[in-house]
C-alpha cells in the first residue's frame, strides 16, 4: 500500500477533517454533528451583532482572522453546513425569486453608491482585478473585464451572451470596445432588468445601440434563435445548483467552434463551501464551487484552460464597497428595506468584513475566484 492510499483509508475513519465525501459512515455522522455545532455558535454570535451588541470591527476582523485560517487549513469539512452543499441538486438552481428578494431587488440607490455607477462602468457585483495596479475600484472593473476579453479571446463582430448580466455592466463595456459586437443578456431579476432598460433609453449608454438585446428571465426557460459565438457568466454559478444541467443547457447555446467563459468564486479546499449565515440573509442556496467541481463535468461542455485568481482580488473590491457603504450612509439610511434599517445595515456590514477578512486570510491562497474557459465536450 502506498503512502498516498494509506492516507486516504486512514482519513476515511477520522471525523470533522479531510473530505466530507470520502468518510466511513461513523466519521461522516460525526463531521456532521460537529458542523451543526459550528453553524450553532456562527449564528448566535453573527444574530447578537445584528441585533444590537456593539463590537468594534477591530474585535470582529480578530475574531474571522483567526477562526478562517484554522477552518481552511485543518478542519474544511466544517464549512459545509448543509448537505446539499456537497453535491449538485435536483433543480438547477434553488431559491432563485428568494435570492432575487434579499439580494438583487434591493434598493438601487444603494447598489449604485456601493458598488459604483460611472458612465461607462455601472454597478458589477464582482470581483475587481487590482493584481494589475488598479488605482480604484472602478479601474480594477474595468481591467477585471479587459482580463475576460483576453481570455475569452473576444473578437469584434462576436455574437456574444452574457447569463446573469446584472446590471450590464460587462456588455456595455465591452460594446464600447468593439463596434461590431452583438450582446445578449439573459437576468432573472426584474429590478436588474429595469435598470438596464432605463440604460437601454439613454444615447449616451452603448446598451441603447441595436446591437444589445434583454431578456428577462431565468436559464431554464431562456431559447434564443440563433446561436451564439461565445458565452460568459461572471458570479452566476455560486447560485447555481446543478452544473450538470446548467452547461447542458449553455452547450446547446453555443455554435459548434464557441467557448464559454465562466468567472465564479471558489474555494481550493476538498468541499464545495458554504454558511448558514450567508444563507439566511445574503444569498440563499449560495454555494462556492470547489475549484476542481467545473473541471470535472466533461459531459456537455469541457475545461480546456484555468485560473485561480488570488483572494487578495476580492478583498480588495469587499472593502472599497464597505469603505462606500459606511460613507455614504445619510442616503443610504433613508431607503426602504422592508426591515428596521439599523438591523439591515448590521446584516451587511457583518457580511462584508467577514469576507474581506475571509478572501484574505492564508495569504488568499484558499478562497479567490475561478475563472474556466470551456467548450463543446
Amino acid at each position: 500500500m502506498t503512502t498516498s492510499t494509506l492516507l486516504q483509508e486512514i482519513e476515511k475513519y477520522i471525523p470533522i477533517v479531510g473530505d466530507i465525501n470520502i468518510k466511513s459512515p461513523l466519521a461522516y455522522q460525526a463531521t456532521r454533528g460537529a458542523v451543526e455545532v459550528v453553524n450553532t455558535v456562527q449564528m448566535a454570535v453573527a444574530e447578537a451583532y445584528i441585533n444590537g451588541l456593539e463590537v468594534p470591527d477591530l474585535v470582529l476582523e480578530s475574531l474571522f482572522d483567526t477562526c478562517m485560517p484554522i477552518f481552511f487549513q485543518y478542519f474544511p469539512s466544517l464549512l459545509a453546513p448543509y448537505e446539499w452543499v456537497l453535491k449538485e441538486t435536483d433543480h438547477l438552481a434553488e431559491g432563485s425569486r428568494e435570492l432575487m428578494k434579499i439580494q438583487y431587488d434591493l434598493p438601487q440607490a444603494m447598489l449604485n453608491t456601493m458598488l459604483g455607477d460611472g458612465k461607462l462602468i455601472y454597478p458589477k457585483y464582482s470581483m475587481g482585478l487590482w493584481e494589475k495596479g488598479a488605482l480604484n475600484l472602478e479601474q480594477s472593473q474595468m481591467q477585471m473585464i479587459d482580463d475576460v476579453i483576453e481570455k475569452l479571446d473576444i473578437k469584434d463582430g462576436d455574437n456574444i451572451l452574457d447569463f446573469g448580466c446584472g446590471w450590464g455592466c460587462v456588455p456595455n463595456y465591452i460594446l464600447s470596445k468593439f463596434p461590431n459586437v452583438k450582446f445578449t443578456g439573459l437576468n432573472l431579476s426584474h429590478e436588474q432588468c429595469e435598470y438596464i432598460r432605463h440604460k437601454m433609453q439613454d444615447p449616451e449608454s452603448y446598451l441603447s445601440s441595436d446591437r444589445f438585446t434583454l431578456y428577462e428571465g431565468d436559464l431554464n426557460n431562456a431559447n434564443f434563435e440563433t446561436k451564439f459565438d461565445k458565452i460568459l457568466s461572471i458570479g452566476v454559478f455560486c447560485h447555481i445548483g446543478n452544473l450538470t444541467e446548467a452547461f447542458k443547457k449553455l452547450a446547446s447555446f453555443l455554435k459548434d467552434d464557441g467557448k464559454v467563459f465562466i468567472h465564479i468564486i471558489t474555494v481550493r479546499i476538498p468541499n464545495n463551501m458554504s454558511s448558514v449565515y450567508t444563507h439566511k440573509y445574503i444569498f440563499p442556496h449560495g454555494r462556492y464551487w470547489n475549484y476542481d467541481a467545473v473541471p470535472s463535468h466533461k459531459q456537455d461542455l469541457k475545461t480546456i484552460k484555468q485560473w485561480y485568481l488570488n483572494g487578495f482580488n476580492y478583498s480588495q473590491t469587499l472593502t472599497h464597497w464597505l469603505r462606500n457603504f459606511d460613507e455614504n450612509q445619510a442616503t443610504i439610511k433613508t431607503l426602504n428595506y422592508g426591515m428596521d434599517y439599523a438591523k439591515f445595515r448590521r446584516i451587511w456590514r457583518f457580511y462584508l468584513i467577514w469576507f474581506i477578512r475571509n478572501f484574505a486570510c492564508c495569504d488568499g491562497e484558499y478562497n479567490g475566484n475561478g475563472q474556466f474557459l470551456m467548450v463543446h465536450a
